[in-house]
């Protein structure tokens, strides 16, 4: 199956029923007001089943490879905001308060304010998209995310002739995320794309995976998803997005620039100073397997890099 569809290749059935919006409109209602971990914490991906919501339509973007296990989607997780071991998040997110939620939107745009979750997500129907990830430090996952294009929200905002780049931030609370009591980054967390990747189709604004709320150790209750880049440029638990003039600063540019540009995106060609990126091993596989440029996305990507130096601009 090739990993975008044209509209012909798209079945009858797949096109989403009255139905399936109202189940999308009781999920943002209830489900989104759960915590991810406390509604699905510890399941293993045939329990998840049970509270997955029913009649969700599957992106034509979605790769057709074998998912992920859940238990490894939500149980081996980089947030350093709740500590810098691949566990940690799992076994300390559950002091997040994901409810209430607000995000507020800055800068070069028609509409600045802050906004509650229900604000945000309503106009927006949701999809399942089933996503590549892959991690700077050589492991990758097949996920299948619960959400909605990026452009979509950002059209909504009405960005000026100013804004060239859009700039997220986390949530800066060490009573609640234990790990930023540690000065392993500058808190807070920030990230940024260009305004044409953002606005990118494949870039996506995530609320669940595996059919249900996204789990605190996901990155709960809104997190970017950016398929073709490395999983730290896909910014966890939201509350701040600036359209912005100039190329932002993220958190791992200002920790170690010579390791973490702002473009990010995978290519093998490239190594990190400390080890290759050219294979990576995907969770619940034995062997290596070779890195794809793009992270396998490059014939919906490369056009927006073109006659840029891929290595300069890392």
């Amino acid at each position: 199956m090739p990993l975008i569809r044209t509209t012909s290749d798209i079945q009858p059935s797949e096109i989403t029923p009255e139905s399936v919006y109202r189940e999308r409109r009781r999920f943002m209602q209830a489900g989104l007001a759960l915590s991810g971990a406390a509604l699905l914490g510890g399941m293993s991906s045939a329990q998840a089943s049970t509270v997955t919501l029913k009649g969700l339509t599957r992106s034509p973007l979605s790769t057709d490879e074998a998912q992920t296990e859940y238990k490894d989607v939500t149980g081996y997780n980089n947030f350093y905001e709740f500590g810098t071991g691949k566990e940690d998040p799992a076994a300390n997110a559950h002091t997040l308060r994901t409810s209430p939620w607000s995000v507020t939107i800055e800068g070069e745009c028609a509409k600045p304010g802050t906004y509650t979750l229900e604000d945000i997500l309503k106009p927006h129907a949701f999809e399942e998209r089933i996503y590549r990830l892959r991690c700077v430090e050589g492991w990758s996952m097949v996920i299948p995310w619960i959400g909605f294009p990026l452009a979509d929200l950002i059209k909504r905002f009405e960005p000026t002739g100013n804004a060239r780049f859009v700039e997220f931030e986390t949530l800066h609370d060490p009573e609640q995320m234990s790990g930023q009591r540690w000065p392993v980054l500058q808190w807070p967390y920030v990230e940024g794309l260009r305004m044409d990747e953002a606005m990118h189709p494949l870039t996506l604004m995530a609320v669940g995976l595996y059919g249900a709320a996204l789990p605190k150790q996901n990155g709960a209750p809104i997190r970017l998803v950016v398929p073709w880049k490395y999983g730290f440029k896909s910014i966890k638990s939201i509350v701040k997005i600036r359209f912005v003039e100039q190329q932002p600063v993220s958190a791992w540019m200002r920790a170690t620039p010579e390791e973490y540009g702002f473009y990010s995106n995978v290519n093998p060609e490239v190594a990190h100073p400390r080890w290759s990126q050219s294979t990576e091993r995907r969770i619940g596989d034995f062997l290596k397997r070779k890195t794809l440029m793009f992270n396998g996305y490059a014939d919906q990507v490369a056009s927006l890099y073109t006659g840029m130096d891929l290595r300069k601009n890392y």
